[in-house]
């Protein structure tokens, strides 16, 4: 299953977004292959999905095999804009800068 996957991967070498998918992990149950995308790839994946199917039921000898997306939601990071956030992000991670900020009375908006 492995085999069939990569060769038809190797296909696809010249397509970019294609070849990034395709390289993923991939689950299997049964005969149904779970592939975990984000929401930007869902649509790349759509378009190859036939393809994809058509390959490895002839290349396996199994036409019974189905292959599917599932979207996953990505991991968010909040992103800082202000010298206040930076600051506050900052003393989270070392609160030793917090008693700094205190003992020389440093103000974050400059």
């Amino acid at each position: 299953m492995q085999t069939a996957w990569s060769e038809f991967a190797e296909k696809r070498k010249a397509y970019t977004a294609e070849y990034q998918l395709l390289n993923q992990a991939f689950n299997k149950n049964d005969d149904t292959i779970i592939v975990s995308l984000y929401a930007i790839q869902e649509t790349i994946f759509n378009n190859i999905k036939s393809d994809l199917t058509t390959y490895l039921r002839e290349k396996l000898q199994n036409f019974a095999i189905t292959v599917t997306g599932k979207v996953v939601e990505g991991e968010t990071k909040k992103m800082l804009y202000t010298n206040r956030e930076k600051l506050e992000h900052l003393m989270e991670k070392n609160p030793v800068l917090k008693e700094m900020k205190e003992r020389l009375g440093l103000d974050t908006d400059f």
